[in-house]
């Protein structure tokens, strides 16, 4: 049997067109969670973060990069969340030196007094809360939140995030500075093609600590 070259391409363009409406039609394969968190009087809580952490754990062997600057005495961003085995970079972008420490269990270090690129990365290979200082500027305050999942955010202004996810079951870890304790995890159970809206409110919540530095030669290193 044989077969003209226009039959052939006509033949070819089907093909094309049947895998193209299989794709279309294929239900999407990602799960998606709406969170909006706010406190007890019901404000938008900026800089929370929400993990969803799979029930089936993951061992990770990959080393991403992220990045803390320090920019006019502040750490930049504030608050950063990132998965357990994590390089993280601390430039310095000030004209003075900084020195950065952690005595959080979950990472114990410190940069000697620096500017520039030339402090070494850390990495962050234990889950937990840390909490970063400068040894020079007291009012230098930073969290970081390592995590057992690759799946978080932060909220933003009006205390939102979006999460996309693989469908599936999923414990949901909230974190924020201000928080007087660990809040509690809850399961959640996502399947694909949904989206899940949830408000959250977070009641156990400090002052925020604020601290000025201590005399006028900490902006001489």
């Amino acid at each position: 049997m044989s077969f003209k070259k226009s039959e052939l391409k006509n033949s070819g363009r089907e093909s094309l067109f049947l895998v193209a409406l299989l794709f279309i039609s294929l239900p999407c394969l990602s799960a998606q969670l709406q969170l909006t968190i706010i406190d007890d009087k019901g404000q938008p809580l900026k800089d929370a973060v929400a993990a969803l952490v799979p029930v089936q754990k993951t061992d990770y062997t990959g080393v991403p990069t992220a990045l803390i600057d320090q920019r006019q005495n502040m750490f930049v961003p504030g608050v950063l969340a990132i998965r357990v085995n994590t390089q993280v970079k601390f430039p310095n972008s000030d004209d003075v030196r900084h020195h950065v420490y952690s005595f959080s269990p979950a990472k114990r270090f410190e940069l000697r007094l620096y500017h520039g690129m030339t402090a070494e990365p850390v990495l962050f290979d234990k889950p937990g809360t840390v909490v970063l200082g400068c040894n020079i500027h007291d009012s230098m305050v930073a969290y970081i939140y390592v995590l057992e999942t690759e799946f978080f955010s932060i909220t933003d202004d009006q205390g939102q995030l979006h999460l996309e996810v693989p469908a599936g079951k999923y414990q949901l870890q909230l974190h924020h500075p201000q928080m007087s304790g660990e809040y509690p995890e809850s399961a959640i159970t996502l399947d694909k093609a949904q989206v899940v809206n949830r408000t959250v409110t977070i009641d156990n919540l400090s002052a925020m600590k604020t601290t000025e530095p201590v005399d006028e030669f900490s902006n001489l290193f």
